[in-house]
């Protein structure tokens, strides 16, 4: 089978994909003229790679992403009639070791420990304990259940919000979006997760912030669109907000003289919270690949209508 692979570390997955599958005929960056993309029925690869020849009209019978999120491949004129899945199952223990590296370091008062020693000044406030943290998680899907799973033995009391109020372990409750607000305000740390998608843009505003506990961290690995820029930097200006950890912008990299560069107590992390890592993006290729053959539910499979 004839295989498109565009991605910047191609030589890494040719070497994964022709050790463990030496069948395939594998069609990389320096090759990918239109003519020869369109003899491959399958494409892999990164989304703002594979966009110019879907902007030419092509289209695979079937395309992997490498990334969680497929918001390029969804642009208006598209084409839509392929099967297109995204990176799922492989980002869930990166994202939540994330997660759990600033709630603690929040908790601990790692950063405001750091500038009392450079001042020389002694700091022996007692820090809480993770144990009764009230964490909101929102974007209950595999990634947000994976935290959650983490989180889980520390002790904390676990909330989520999905697309539907629904049983998800192990999640004491879980909310529908419209309870975004109300669950919100009993968060200590709330952790966005959520995919871009028209209704979870701007979800993050003044209103939002102004409902939430002034002790509160806000974490945001989803999508840079969810949180509206002004009114966070607002928020922590005012002390609205304890603090905020942000991995995802609107615009990346983040220009200079963007207000979060300098706003008090907001710790950027420049979308590093969950690469992808080739040997995990190979075999879940690999399994998808299997299903293809064989006819079956591909794993993340995307709804072109509900853009996830």
């Amino acid at each position: 089978m004839r295989v498109l692979l565009l991605e910047r570390d191609h030589a890494r997955y040719a070497e994964l994909l022709s050790a463990a599958a030496p069948d395939l005929q594998l069609l990389t960056g320096e090759q990918a003229a239109a003519g020869e993309a369109q003899a491959c029925p399958v494409w892999l690869g990164q989304p703002d790679l594979l966009l110019p020849l879907l902007r030419q009209g092509l289209r695979p019978d079937w395309l992997q992403s490498t990334w969680a999120g497929i918001t390029p491949l969804l642009g208006i004129g598209l084409p839509r009639d392929y099967r297109l899945t995204r990176a799922v199952g492989i980002f869930g223990q990166p994202m939540a070791e994330y997660v759990l590296t600033y709630l603690l370091a929040h908790r601990r008062r790692v950063l405001p420990r750091l500038a009392s020693q450079v001042e020389q000044r002694w700091d022996n406030q007692a820090p809480p304990s993770l144990r009764g943290c009230k964490v909101l998680v929102v974007g209950a899907g595999d990634i947000g259940s994976d935290i959650a799973r983490f989180l889980a033995p520390f002790g904390v009391e676990l909330r989520g919000i999905a697309r539907q109020p629904r049983a998800i372990a192990p999640f004491a409750e879980v909310h529908g979006l419209d309870a975004l607000a109300e669950q919100a305000a009993w968060a200590d740390c709330l952790v966005n997760v959520l995919p871009d998608t028209p209704a979870t843009r701007d979800l993050y505003d003044a209103a939002l912030f102004a409902g939430m506990r002034t002790e509160a961290l806000f974490i945001n690995a989803g999508r840079g669109v969810a949180v509206v820029d002004a009114d966070l930097v607002a928020a922590l200006r005012t002390g609205r907000l304890a603090g905020a950890v942000i991995d995802v912008c609107r615009e990346e990299p983040l220009p200079a003289g963007h207000p979060f560069w300098d706003a008090p107590r907001l710790l950027l992390t420049g979308h590093s919270s969950a690469p992808t890592e080739p040997a995990a993006m190979a075999a879940l290729f690999l399994d998808n690949l299997q299903r293809y053959r064989d006819g079956q539910q591909l794993r993340g499979e995307v709804d072109f209508a509900r853009g996830y």
